[in-house]
């Protein structure tokens, strides 16, 4: 097994044909297939399936896949803190809860890099692919929150997938509108002030739970609910439906724009849980790319922490 049929079989993966996959690589299709024949052979398994419509990968494939981005990222890794790689061209992604500050602290980390000599990804998507994205290697750094309420649930899916989350901030549950809301002079909100307004919450996908909610208080009985999917989307309707969604409170008003507050979220229950643990989750044991440890120093630094 080498490292370079670990990348054609990654390659493969993701274009899901031979034939595309064989004129990325610059390699003939019936060569990149003996390569692939020839690992199977050696692991003994079956990494993909083969028909008219193309490949998919097997169960032991999908596994397969997992491990081979791991070594691929971590012999970059290498390369970068210890070897000559001015031949690779350097990838760095993370994925993220829709968080406007991990978005500020990613401009800010690029800003030190030339993008012409490397490769950058950001995604603001559900939660568990938040997890699916790190643990597969599509991303090198994740950003959620953890709390009293799905603390539990999301730690057991961190082990499963020999993940780790790191602690960066606690912050107490705001409720986040526009300056025209009728609210919005208010010092606090209690949850009964709230029964008239919609409440805007990001959806979670087939796979969506109470635990991967990105708004704390999950389990209160909002009269009013919508979903959106994105982060420009769900502004537009905190002004036009006078919507509003409960967050940390760290607001980025350079890339959200002035016209939004956050006022502190008054629970009525004392017992109620509405701390945010925030912080970012990593692979076990990886070594870090000079970017991953800039744009936490950079997450950091915007948090004050």
């Amino acid at each position: 097994m080498t490292l370079q049929q670990l990348k054609y079989a990654i390659i493969i993966s993701e274009m899901g044909s031979l034939n595309k996959a064989s004129e990325v690589l610059y390699i003939a299709q019936p060569s990149l297939t003996s390569s692939i024949q020839e690992l199977e052979k050696e692991l003994g398994i079956t990494i993909f399936n083969r028909s008219a419509r193309g490949v998919t990968l097997t169960n032991d494939g999908e596994e397969f896949i997992q491990y081979a981005r791991q070594v691929i990222l971590q012999y970059e890794r290498l390369l970068e803190k210890y070897g000559k790689s001015e031949t690779i061209k350097k990838k760095f992604g993370i994925s993220t809860q829709h968080y406007s500050f991990a978005v500020k602290s990613f401009v800010e980390m690029v800003k030190q890099f030339d993008t012409g000599e490397y490769e950058f990804a950001i995604r603001e998507t559900k939660t568990r692919e938040v997890i699916d994205d790190v643990s597969a290697g599509r991303s090198e750094v994740g950003i959620l929150y953890l709390s009293d309420f799905n603390r539990k649930a999301i730690e057991k899916l961190l082990r499963a997938n020999n993940l780790e989350f790191h602690h960066l901030i606690d912050c107490d549950a705001y409720v986040y509108l526009w300056k025209g809301h009728p609210l919005a002079s208010k010092k606090s909100i209690r949850f009964e002030e709230l029964a008239d307004y919609p409440c805007l919450s990001f959806e979670q996908g087939s796979a969506g739970s109470f635990y991967f909610a990105e708004e704390i208080l999950t389990t209160s009985e909002y009269p009013r609910t919508i979903k959106t999917n994105d982060r420009a989307t769900m502004l537009n309707l905190m002004v036009g439906l006078n919507g509003y969604t409960l967050c940390s409170g760290i607001i980025c008003e350079e890339l959200n724009g002035s016209e939004y507050i956050a006022i502190p979220f008054e629970s009525d229950d004392g017992s109620q849980h509405n701390t945010m643990d925030i912080g970012y989750i990593v692979r076990k044991y990886m070594i870090l790319s000079r970017m991953a440890e800039l744009y936490i120093k950079e997450l950091r630094a915007y948090l004050d922490v």
